[in-house]
């Protein structure tokens, strides 16, 4: 069963993290971080109702911290790549979308929201597994970051339990350094490999592997690094 929490990154107003809280309990969420957060008073405590168990019980963690202890951590954004070929914001979900994988998690989930001015940089986007952004009309396409919140939690309301266990934080992290070890092994030109990590990165965010089938790539990358070193030659590579 997915265990969402919502993480306000460096959040410039105390109403909005009010309002942030009070709209989360209205859709049955109540983990709330905040990162760096402006001065919380009383201001944001009339404004979250009553939220205000939600808000007074927020931890307070470095961003470090949310991704060290999350399985999956999904950036929401307006800002959007234009194509396939440039991965940082791409490619991105409705939170509709978000729905269907998240709800196939048995872990923690951590959905950030970035700063009202600028949202989240290109460096806090690059370290989450999968990105979210709500379809807003061009005539006047930012959003309050309260509304946000209510809109993805809106989506992701009564999820379902799910029935297998994926891969979590450090399993993905780890299969994406041996990616990276392949990469170097096969020569894979230095300016394409960041980009290629980070492709990497966005396909295992989505996919919901199973720690069994994270442990079938590593084989798999294990045989093929075998034959690179032998050459093509006959042999047996023993299966851990």
């Amino acid at each position: 069963m997915p265990e969402v929490e919502i993480v306000l990154v460096q959040p410039l107003y105390e109403g909005n993290v009010g309002f942030a809280a009070r709209v989360m309990k209205n859709f049955g969420f109540t983990r709330l971080v905040l990162v760096d957060p402006c001065e919380i008073g009383d201001d944001a405590l009339a404004r979250s109702s009553h939220a205000r168990d939600v808000l007074e019980n927020a931890e307070r963690k470095t961003l470090n911290e949310v991704f060290a202890e999350s399985d999956l951590v999904v950036a929401t954004t307006g800002e959007l790549s234009k194509s396939v070929c440039t991965s940082m914001r791409m490619p991105y979900y409705t939170p509709g979308e978000l729905r269907e994988i998240v709800g196939k998690v048995d872990g923690r989930v951590s959905i950030l929201f970035g700063r009202e001015n600028w949202g989240l940089n290109n460096e806090e986007v690059s370290r989450c597994d999968l990105i979210c952004t709500i379809p807003t009309s061009e005539i006047y396409p930012i959003m309050n970051l309260s509304h946000a919140v209510g809109i993805v939690c809106y989506e992701l309301a009564h999820l379902p339990r799910g029935t297998y266990r994926i891969a979590g934080k450090t399993e993905r992290e780890a299969l994406i350094d041996h990616f990276g070890m392949f990469l170097a092994h096969i020569d894979h030109p230095d300016h394409k490999r960041e980009n290629t990590l980070l492709m990497l990165r966005r396909i295992l965010g989505r996919t919901a592997l199973t720690t069994r089938e994270v442990s079938t790539l590593h084989g798999i990358l294990r045989r093929a690094e075998w034959h690179i070193e032998h050459d093509g030659s006959e042999g047996h590579l023993n299966s851990p």
